[in-house]
């Protein structure tokens, strides 16, 4: 039986649904995430017309504390005004459905506060923060989704470590249609041909080395995984347990890095998208290294001469990236692209 909610979401403002989600779909085939871009030109006035379908599991706390799942779910998310979005969620239990539209409002950003960023970039009237004003004024409907499926991210994360995008992407795709489950569906609210849900652990558990294999991740990222999904439990506890702060956030960031294999990028790019982590930018990629450096000054830079050019802005600083990711910039790339290497036939 399939339990069906529906909600509204009003930010009184301005609200950017497509820019906003953008972060969560790896690549266009995405099995779990789809994106519509609606009105793109209409930054300033929010994106009415934008929508994104979203399939996942909702875990909650257990009966010792760890992380139960409650049921799977198919959101559908509508804009239909600059501010207004509308909540579907189709789910397989009615308590997951209800914490789907209880929980709707933070996916989508709501908790996500830009006054204090905009009153510093004010208060510093630099070169730098003018720019970063005119970006935010630019895009005033952008926020920080923060999704709070920590174990999806963590794994999708892993299988990004130290590989193409194109990889990445593959890999994604391939595990999910090849293992997910179908979403709930209903009549009038069907999610397109091809979404599936995210694996669980003991579902990531029975995925065959030799498919890991032929899926382009090599046994470090599949071990890493394994690793990960030995913590699912723990994971999903300490995701529904810790809140959206800046400190509750880093003191969860670390202890993650103390499972084998994951480290602050993963981490990084993990909580950016389950917590909202507005203050964790991703340090380990030596692209978005040279992107920031090029941005702000005109050079290259490493992970070290990013964070110092972000230091003013703390506790602001993956806002500030997400800015500098919608100016339009494009820093030079020197030196040939990087092809996917090939140990499928090895």
């Amino acid at each position: 039986m399939v339990h069906r909610e529906e909600s509204f979401v009003d930010f009184g403002a301005p609200y950017d649904l497509s820019r906003t989600l953008s972060v969560l779909q790896r690549g266009r085939g995405d099995p779990a995430v789809q994106v519509d871009p609606g009105d793109y030109t209409r930054t300033a006035g929010g994106t009415p017309g934008a929508g994104a379908w979203l399939c996942r599991r909702v875990y909650g706390p257990g009966s010792e504390g760890s992380g139960t799942e409650l049921g799977q779910l198919t959101y559908r998310f509508d804009q239909l005004d600059a501010s207004v979005v509308r909540v579907r969620a189709l789910a397989t239990s009615e308590q997951a459905a209800g914490a789907a539209v209880r929980s709707a409002p933070t996916l989508l950003g709501a908790d996500d506060d830009w006054g204090p960023l905009q009153q510093l970039l004010k208060a510093r009237d630099d070169r730098t923060s003018t720019l970063l004003a005119r970006l935010r004024h630019r895009f005033p409907g952008l926020r920080l989704p923060a999704t709070g499926a920590l174990f999806d991210q963590l794994v999708t994360a892993t299988l990004e470590q130290k590989v193409t995008h194109g990889q990445a992407r593959h890999t994604w795709r391939n595990l999910l249609r090849q293992h997910g489950e179908r979403p709930p569906t209903a009549a009038g609210l069907a999610p397109p041909q091809g979404m599936r849900l995210p694996l669980s652990g003991a579902q990531l558990k029975r995925v065959p080395s030799w498919q890991w294999h032929r899926m382009w991740v090599q046994p470090p990222l599949a071990r890493t995984v394994l690793q990960v999904t030995q913590r699912a439990g723990s994971i999903h506890r300490l995701a529904w347990a810790t809140g959206l702060s800046t400190s509750s956030v880093g003191e969860l960031a670390e202890r993650l890095t103390a499972v084998p294999g994951v480290g602050p990028w993963t981490t990084a790019e993990a909580l950016q998208r389950s917590h909202g982590a507005a203050d964790l930018p991703a340090v380990g990629d030596f692209h978005l290294a040279h992107f920031v450096g090029e941005a702000l000054t005109g050079r290259r830079t490493d992970d070290d001469g990013m964070l110092e050019l972000l230091e003013p802005f703390r506790p602001h600083r993956q806002r500030v990236v997400r800015l500098l990711g919608l100016s339009g910039f494009r820093h030079q790339r020197f030196g040939p692209r990087v092809a996917p290497e090939d140990h499928r036939q090895r």
